[in-house]
Formats: structure tokens, C-alpha cells, sequence
């Protein structure tokens, strides 16, 4: 009998699953240390706090653990014995009492650590509704947020050491080197010395060419023919809204020369006008105590009380948040109490 010739088959070949890629620790233009960060939570946390936590995972982009595991028997030194090989520099520590909720900024691996009362918040989720045309592209958090201090006066030993702190949060930029197509986001805290509160918000930036309409814009960036069916000629297309557009109305102090070409529509040595569009998280913060170790050690700066003393340790207050957090637990799915790393670390 003949033998069956045996069709071709393809190889099977085998794909290997593509290695995440390691975060440089120094910039190669500036030379400095990147700053990295791990936002995690003490004690129980309501659902909304639990999504600010999120929320701040994501501002703090692309130099932090997005997909932090946290355990309830981990301490603060499973986090330190993890920060010190990936190169984390600051912990965000959210925590919640009976009565309020707070946000402690740290520097590893010995302090200093700041203590912030969280007065209101409001969650990305909540901003991007309240908008109109919300804006989050796919690239937004690529890079880094640049951060602008605002009312900080540089006598005050407090707010001089949160104006450190903050300011070595995120990597530093050589304005002379620098992309503009990478500063696309923006952190600004503003200081009331009336109120002492600080507000927090997270901004977008985009540019818009001075003197060029919204339909030519939209033209330029997209690759699609509008649709010209009603229109007698091409040219009333361009003067059907009129040549100006929003951006003429902006103040002169608004508006830039750029340096390079931003996209297809900003070019170089031209105006362009600066927009902000708020992204999110929002909160009103207050300094409220300043400890010189991690979580613990001696009081520099205390808002109800005399500094000096020697903190509580970060586990004593590990147990308070954990008791007050079971009476809170009922809580979870209200409203806000205070609205009126890519690398997926498991820590074990």
C-alpha cells in the first residue's frame, strides 16, 4: 500500500514571555539618584481611602510598585527589608482612626517622617466625572510628574523640611535638556499660612497653538477626511468656526515659544498656550507632626502639642488603626468621611 505524504506542518514555535525592564536608580543626564516610592496603608482602610491609595499609586508613576501586595501580618520592616534592594527611597503610609485619616510621608531607610492630617479628598474618579471631557492618554503617566511649591515660606523649619521632602519625591529635570514632550503631568501644593492647610492637586498639561482653530487642530492630529458633504467649498470648512480660537482669549502669560516640536500641531518657535486639566487625587492636608526617624523617634514639630518627646513607634500605632478599624469596617461602602512598579511585589 502507498504511504500517506504528510502535509507541512508549521513549527510551533514558542514565544518567551518578555522580561519587564529594570528602572535605571541614577538618570544619565543628571546624574542623580531616581527617587522611588512604595504607598501602602496601616491598619483597615475604607473603601475609598483603599482607592486613594490607588489613586496615589498611580500619580507617583513610573518610579513606584503599582501592584504592591500587602499582608495583614506585614509590618514597616517587611517594607524596608523589600525598599532597600529595588531602590525606594520614600514610603506614602495611609492610615485611618476613629476620627480622622492620615497620610505619613517618609524617607527610608532612618526619616525624617511627616504626618498629614487628610481634612477632604476627592478621588480621580470623582474629578474625571465632574468634567465635561475628561483626559487621560494612554502615555499620560510614561514620565514622571513634575512638582511646583506654592506659599512655603523658607524661615519656617517646618515647611522648610516639607519643601524637602517633596522636592526629592520626584527626580529633578535639567531645564536645559530637558523633553517637553515628557512634562506632561504636574503636582502642586499651595500653602494657606492662614488656614495652614495644604492643598494638593494633580494636573495634566497640554498645549494649544495660538491662532489655530479647533477644526484645523483636530484636522492636523487625527488622520481621517472630515466629512465636507454640506459644504459648498473647502475653505468654508476652515472659516465655518471662525480662525481664532479658544486659546486667543488666554492671557500673554499663559502662553510659550516653544524650544522643539511637541506633536503634529506644536512646532517649534511658535506660541502655544498652557492648559491645565485636573487628573486627581485632590486633598486638603495639614502638617501636623514631624518625627526625626522612620515612624518613630524624637517629635521636631508638633501641631497640638510640645515637640521634643519620643513618637510612638510605627507599632503601637499599628494596633490603635487596627482597633479602630473594626469599628469602622461598617463603613466601608458610604460616602468619603472626609468629602463635605509596575513590578507586582508580593511581601510575605
Amino acid at each position: 500500500m502507498r504511504k500517506k505524504k504528510q502535509g507541512f506542518r508549521r513549527p510551533v514555535v514558542i514565544k518567551k514571555p518578555k522580561q519587564p525592564q529594570e528602572q535605571p536608580s541614577v538618570d544619565p543626564i543628571t546624574g542623580k539618584k531616581i527617587p522611588k516610592s512604595f504607598v501602602f496603608s496601616r491598619g483597615k482602610l475604607p473603601a475609598p481611602l483603599k482607592q486613594l491609595q490607588m489613586d496615589l499609586r498611580k500619580l507617583m508613576l513610573p518610579y513606584t510598585a503599582l501592584s504592591l501586595r500587602e499582608k495583614k501580618r506585614n509590618n514597616l520592616r517587611d517594607f524596608l527589608n523589600v525598599a532597600g534592594p529595588m531602590g525606594v527611597t520614600h514610603f506614602f503610609i495611609l492610615s485611618k482612626t476613629a476620627t480622622s485619616s492620615y497620610l505619613r510621608v517618609a524617607t527610608t531607610p532612618q526619616g525624617p517622617t511627616l504626618t498629614f492630617k487628610i481634612h477632604e479628598y476627592s478621588l480621580a474618579a470623582d474629578i474625571a466625572r465632574s468634567q465635561l471631557h475628561p483626559r487621560c492618554p494612554k502615555d499620560l503617566f510614561k514620565n514622571s510628574a513634575l512638582i511646583v511649591l506654592s506659599g512655603f515660606v523658607s524661615g519656617d523649619p517646618p515647611l522648610q523640611l516639607t519643601t524637602n521632602m517633596f522636592q526629592n519625591i520626584f527626580p529633578t529635570i535639567d531645564v536645559k535638556t530637558v523633553k517637553l514632550s515628557t512634562c506632561q503631568r504636574i503636582v502642586l501644593l499651595n500653602y494657606n499660612k492662614d488656614t495652614k492647610l495644604i492643598d494638593f492637586r494633580h494636573y495634566s498639561i497640554r498645549l494649544q497653538p495660538v491662532g489655530v482653530s479647533r477644526r484645523i487642530r483636530k484636522l492636523v492630529q487625527s488622520h481621517q477626511v472630515p466629512d465636507l458633504r454640506n459644504l459648498q467649498d473647502v475653505s468654508d470648512f476652515v472659516t465655518k468656526a471662525g480662525y481664532g480660537s479658544e486659546s486667543e482669549a488666554d492671557e500673554e502669560a499663559a502662553t510659550v515659544t516653544l524650544s522643539s516640536d511637541i506633536g503634529r500641531v506644536n512646532r517649534a518657535s511658535t506660541k502655544s498656550a498652557v492648559k491645565l486639566q485636573e487628573v486627581g487625587p485632590r486633598m486638603t492636608l495639614q502638617l501636623v507632626k514631624i518625627e526625626k526617624g522612620l515612624c518613630s523617634g524624637e517629635v521636631l514639630f508638633s501641631e497640638y502639642g510640645k515637640a521634643g518627646g519620643k513618637g510612638k513607634s510605627d507599632d503601637e500605632m499599628q494596633g490603635e488603626e487596627d482597633s479602630d478599624g473594626d469599628e469602622d469596617e461598617e463603613d466601608q461602602d458610604g460616602d468619603h468621611p472626609e468629602d463635605s512598579e509596575d513590578k507586582d511585589q508580593d511581601l510575605d
